[in-house]
């Protein structure tokens, strides 16, 4: 990742970088000279138009990989004053204590009450340490299960804001009952009487992940990843080098359009293009249009339909032969 004007830039976006700087030289230029570089700034102008068309229409997986992991990326906290209203933030597990790397909350979707629960990483590092790096503790999932039960209890949907590298895998965590606690969310939410929607925004990180994930409807943005384990971590276990990081990304199949055309999620969002960072208002609303489809299929069933639709949606994942 390199920084140009202030703004951080992706190593494959660099041909638009320096076309764009040429362009902006040209014009630059022609404040100040007689000669008149209309016709080639027209020309550049098209050609940069054709290659970031060529560049976005056909990014690769890791390219992708890159994209959900920007640091201008938009978080949770970014989205919830663009799609929802009257948002109230609660916290802790009532347990332990309150982790900073789920943000949990109730407030309204087009007049419909909610229950909003997402992960949070920082854009800067003081940030970052404050949410540890996004990756929840056990508290957190148990924070997120409690806001579960008690939108079930008031019969409020659930959305989930899924962008974790993972849950937090350090001794701290482990002795307060991480395993159980990620499990205890499969479990719950599998049961769960009242519709839930699972959007990943980000990085949907293994068991991290899946705690916030077991959705009647699960959907990604275009440029969101979704897997078992991260690129790095694959190339380091099937081939002992880390820097084989790309190819991993490759055979995981771990993109949108790779999970959309599996059957394991139920709708890609497209993004702005470039990236959800480029214009997060806008994605905001391209965000809220998907949320109100989905809520649409998902409100007319009953309790009893939605915990039916929700198993038969697992059960149907994966192929295999007898």
């Amino acid at each position: 990742m390199v920084k140009k004007n202030g703004k951080k830039t992706l190593a494959f976006e660099e041909p638009l970088i320096q076309l764009r700087a040429k362009i902006s030289e040209l014009k630059e230029y022609t404040k100040n000279a007689e000669v008149d570089l209309s016709s080639e700034i027209t020309s550049l102008e098209e050609r940069f138009s054709k290659l970031e068309e060529e560049i976005y229409e056909n990014m690769k997986p890791w390219d992708r990989v890159q994209v959900a992991r920007h640091p201008e990326r938009p978080t949770t906290l970014d989205y919830i004053p663009m799609i929802f209203d009257d948002f109230i933030e609660l916290h802790g597990d009532r347990l332990y204590g309150d982790d900073e790397a789920i943000v949990s909350g109730i407030g309204s979707f087009h007049g419909q009450p909610i229950t909003i629960i997402g992960h949070q990483r920082g854009k800067d590092t003081k940030e970052n340490v404050r949410r540890n790096f996004g990756m929840p503790h056990p508290e957190g999932y148990r924070k997120a299960l409690r806001l579960m039960k008690q939108a079930e209890k008031f019969k409020r949907p659930i959305i989930c804001l899924i962008d974790t590298k993972g849950a937090y895998p350090g001794k701290a965590a482990e002795e307060r009952g991480q395993s159980e606690a990620i499990a205890r969310n499969l479990v719950e939410m599998a049961g769960l009487e009242v519709p839930v929607l699972s959007i990943v925004i980000g990085e949907g990180g293994s068991g991290g992940a899946l705690a916030l994930g077991v959705g009647n409807q699960i959907l990604m943005l275009e440029n969101s990843t979704f897997s078992v384990i991260s690129p790095e971590g694959a190339a380091s276990i099937l081939w002992k080098d880390p820097a084989l990081a790309k190819t991993a990304a490759e055979a995981m199949k771990i993109t949108a359009p790779d999970l959309l055309e599996m059957k394991i999620i139920e709708h890609m969002i497209p993004e702005v293009r470039g990236g959800a960072h480029h214009d997060p208002q806008k994605q905001a609303s391209i965000i809220s249009e998907a949320i109100r489809r989905s809520l649409e299929e998902l409100n007319g069933l009953s309790g009893e339909e939605l915990v039916d639709q929700r198993y038969r949606k697992f059960k149907a994942i994966g192929v295999f032969s007898e």
